[in-house]
């Protein structure tokens, strides 16, 4: 992870004093119980729609933030909902509309017939026709004006001087996101890959990766699965919850790739069969990571080095000039993050190969010889040598080095979910 970000947000929350690095869900618990049992499973950020939502989360030592809509410009009510708020001690980060530059371009809701129907063609986007051409030069035009305008109005209501945080789709297109760009703190995206035929999980590290280069160096925070597809209303698919394992290679992957918070969409329709034991599992997951807040907030060790020896594998044949079929081999997919706090040290270890990885080697921790490194939630002890942590990873295996136990929170039940 490269810990030079661009613009003035880190994408880090600030709370007495204390840097945190969010945990968030979108889901806001009517219930003060379910709400206290988030507290307690260690999330820190909740998103809100009123000074009273506010008020429920600080009594609960969480923050929140609040969604503005930004894309309608400068409004009477949008200054009143700003003001309402702007002076709450638990307010954390502004938030703009969801998915904006997706909903006037790729949404599905624009070609089909049941919803608005604009376009012509099931996907046109990414044929980019004249039609979608035409429609999304047209939106953008209205859209982004309103949003540089209100941006600057939050700007200068809020003395507090909050970040301000987008959430895009997937895919949401270069061009239109570069345009609003500039007047925002924190970029990301959503991305719910497991499926009951399909479940690509370390696609979330791609994304990342993508939003890194999309953002221009801001600060990502990345929504993650916190449902089945079946839950909803619009997806008649079977239910496919991701598992506890699926959870943690998620969260794992985004964090290794730079991401600065992860985040939760989708459990407020938690409702297809096991749902009660997939939230508790999302809540082992996210009180394992709390317990890990002061490595999370703190810089990467670059020094630290990550590579696979073993034999190379045939990937591509890529023809060239000088000698047709020269075959390149590509990087095995082994992410790593190494962090520290005072004479602490955490290691992030994911295999995003769907492979055995017989021979993995972190380098670069000269000072460290002698070390004994604890495997969280497992059995291995490594002691560092000639600088080396070695491992050997099964596939899609995520591996949390640490020097001391005391960074395992003592939740364990959820962990064994595999629905």
């Amino acid at each position: 992870m490269n810990d030079y970000f661009r613009g003035q947000g880190d994408g880090l929350l600030t709370k007495a004093g204390r840097r945190l690095f969010p945990l968030g869900f979108y889901e806001f618990p009517k219930d003060d119980a379910q709400l206290k049992a988030m507290a307690e499973a260690g999330v820190n950020l909740v998103r809100c729609g009123s000074k009273e939502d506010l008020d429920r989360v600080k009594s609960l030592g969480m923050m929140g933030w609040i969604s503005l809509a930004v894309h309608s410009g400068v409004t009477d009510n949008l200054r009143k909902q700003i003001e309402s708020v702007v002076d709450h001690p638990a307010l954390a980060v502004w938030e703009g509309p969801d998915e904006v530059v997706w909903n006037f371009t790729a949404w599905s809701h624009l070609w089909r017939k049941d919803r608005l129907g604009v376009f012509e063609h099931e996907g046109e986007w990414w044929m980019q026709t004249p039609l979608v051409i035409e429609y999304s030069e047209t939106k953008a035009k209205e859209i982004m004006p309103n949003m540089h305008a209100a941006i600057q109005l939050v700007r200068s209501l809020d003395k507090h001087n909050r970040q301000f945080w987008i959430n895009e789709a997937r895919d949401s297109d270069l061009k239109f996101v570069r345009q609003y760009l500039d007047y925002v703190d924190i970029t990301g995206c959503d991305d719910y890959p497991i499926r009951r035929d399909n479940r690509d999980a370390v696609r979330v590290g791609t994304s990342t990766e993508r939003w890194k280069q999309v953002g221009s160096g801001r600060p990502v925070w990345m929504v993650l699965q916190g449902f089945s597809w079946s839950d909803l209303e619009e997806h008649d698919r079977a239910v496919a919850y991701p598992t506890f394992a699926e959870s943690r290679l998620m969260a794992y992957d985004c964090i290794a790739h730079g991401a600065r918070g992860i985040l939760y969409w989708g459990s407020s329709y938690l409702k297809s069969p096991g749902f009660e034991a997939f939230r508790e599992s999302l809540y082992a997951l996210t009180s394992e990571l709390a317990a890990l807040q002061l490595f999370l907030t703190a810089p990467e060790e670059r020094y630290a080095q990550v590579g696979v020896i073993e034999r190379r594998r045939r990937t591509e044949t890529v023809p060239k000039a000088e000698n047709l079929g020269d075959t390149v081999y590509t990087e095995l997919g082994v992410r790593m993050t190494a962090r520290r706090t005072g004479r602490d040290w955490l290691i992030i270890l994911v295999n995003e190969d769907n492979k055995i990885q017989m021979g993995v080697e972190v380098s670069g921790l000269d000072d460290l010889n002698g070390m004994d490194f604890v495997l969280l939630y497992g059995d291995e002890t490594v002691t560092v040598k000639r600088g080396e942590l070695v491992t050997r990873m099964m596939p899609h295996e995520v591996k949390i080095f640490a020097t001391s136990r005391k960074w395992e929170t003592d939740r364990r039940k959820g962990r064994d979910f595999a629905k």
